[in-house]
């Protein structure tokens, strides 16, 4: 399909007036109505799908005699369950092989384009997306997956939803929902050596709170995200809905254009010009208003883990792990079961803690540029013999661009498993999952409960780099020491 010939942009609105922010522009310009209800009515530009959430709201559509209303606004890839050790059908979880047959027969059905694995363009949703050039700024972009906030790092205002959402939006191309405030996150500076954009999202979520953001759209700013590109951005609004909030964004700029020229899905010839001009429009006004504004240092952040059972529960590295007496006293009860649950104390370091797992990946630190960094580090390195070390790469794009730049055999030569692409240790929907109590050192966005497949698991995140030094050492380790940043 040629996507020049499809319009997927809504005309930026009539109103001209000043001290207006990208997030309300971009709404006002997509507003349909504002319903009884209050909320608003509002267009979406693009939609993706993929195998989890999407089966039951086609069924909806079918128990209900609808069509699918713009199949050419929607766009699938199978992420969540697929194996990543090995592509061979049928899968050995019946579940996971049932959910790749329905979503190709229910996007063959409703006219869906599907980057399946025969296509050459699977790979995790929120890194297909960009990657081909369907996000875009100022679209607005849903997904049935709460990490749909990556694509804010375009100047989109994108975000996840529910399977009767996914519905809705498939019959309707509309969705009923509430405008968000806005906070402005200004980060200014330089960030210190073996400092990433991971732990700058880790600092701000733990400054803030995983509630903090609740009813907000986060606006990220200043010289540090200024001086960041694309994929930093895309892992800083990934994890967005870590703080509470539903959406982040980063205002495009030449940075934004020069990822988005020449992809296949981003506009051509005359076009190109002037969707850059349209785009330039979008940014917030110099005098942009805001419902709140917060200022951080970027020489406060130094590398940054999480110690206990949600991505607030943060500190740096060189940090002891809060008492009670520390933390407010809403957060008291939750210290005291995240001590116990990840068998560590008051005042302990973090630093020196055993893993039994690495994984480098996921929709947060799955892209080309994660792994070239860590690529950097890890030869002529081995992985330590008691740990199980994976990469996977966030699409088979990356997995290509990768290979031809020697990275799988730099890893491979390390000790690390090179792996197909998915979701993989993320969230454990598929054959990568921890064992009994492993303790694991992640790259991904989420260290609940049992969110790595065993209930009795342990994750621990952290940035590319620094899941790499606890692989090579066997423990939790300050990775510009061990490399000497």
């Amino acid at each position: 399909m040629d996507m020049d010939k499809v319009d997927i942009s809504v005309n930026i609105s009539k109103d001209k007036k000043l001290n207006k922010n990208l997030f309300n522009k971009v709404w006002d310009s997509h507003a349909v109505k504002t319903l009884s209800s209050g909320q608003t009515q509002l267009f979406i530009d693009l939609h993706l799908i993929h195998e989890v959430t999407s089966p039951q709201a086609f069924g909806m559509l079918r128990s209900s005699s609808l069509d699918v209303m713009y199949p050419n606004k929607t766009f699938a890839t199978v992420d969540h369950i697929i194996p990543t050790d090995t592509r061979q059908r049928p899968f050995q979880d019946s579940l996971a092989e049932d959910m790749i047959v329905a979503i190709k027969k229910n996007c063959e059905e409703f006219g869906i384009k599907f980057f399946g694995v025969e296509t050459g363009d699977q790979g995790i949703v929120h890194v297909v997306g960009p990657e081909k050039g369907l996000t875009q700024p100022g679209m607005t972009i849903v997904c049935g997956d709460s990490h749909t906030s990556t694509h804010g790092a375009f100047g989109s205002i994108a975000f996840g939803i529910g399977t009767s959402q996914v519905r809705d939006v498939l019959a309707t191309q509309t969705l009923a929902i509430n405008r968000l405030k806005v906070r402005r996150i200004n980060v200014n500076g330089d960030l210190k050596p073996g400092v990433y954009a991971k732990d700058v999202i880790l600092h701000i979520i733990k400054k803030l709170g995983v509630k903090g953001g609740i009813g907000y759209a986060y606006e990220y700013g200043g010289s540090t995200i200024e001086n960041m590109n694309m994929e930093e951005r895309m892992t800083l609004c990934n994890m967005s809905i870590e703080g509470g909030a539903r959406v982040g964004y980063v205002n495009p700029d030449q940075k934004t254009f020069d990822y988005l020229k020449d992809r296949e899905y981003s506009p051509k010839g005359e076009k190109w010009q002037k969707a850059v001009e349209y785009w330039k429009s979008l940014a917030s006004d110099s005098d942009a208003e805001y419902d709140d504004i917060v200022n951080i240092e970027a020489v406060e952040i130094a590398p940054t883990v999480t110690w206990g059972i949600n991505p607030g529960q943060a500190m740096s590295i060189e940090d002891l792990i809060p008492s009670e007496n520390e933390v407010k006293e809403e957060d008291k009860l939750t210290l005291k079961e995240a001590l116990e649950y990840m068998d560590l104390k008051e005042h302990q370091p973090i630093a020196g803690t055993k893993i039994d797992v690495a994984f480098i990946g996921s929709c947060t630190n799955g892209r080309l540029s994660d792994l070239e960094e860590v690529a950097k580090y890890v030869k002529g390195q081995k992985v330590s013999s008691k740990v199980k070390a994976l990469v996977v790469p966030g699409s088979m794009r990356v997995k290509l661009e990768a290979e031809n730049k020697g990275l799988d055999k730099v890893f491979e030569e390390a000790g690390f498993e090179w792996r197909e692409a998915g979701c993989s240790m993320c969230l454990a929907m598929n054959p990568d999952k921890l064992q009994g109590r492993q303790l694991c050192a992640s790259s991904s966005n989420r260290n609940f409960k049992g969110r790595q497949g065993s209930p009795s698991g342990r994750t621990v995140l952290m940035s590319p780099v620094m899941v790499a030094a606890a692989a090579i050492t066997g423990e939790i380790t300050d990775a510009r020491k061990l490399f000497n940043e």
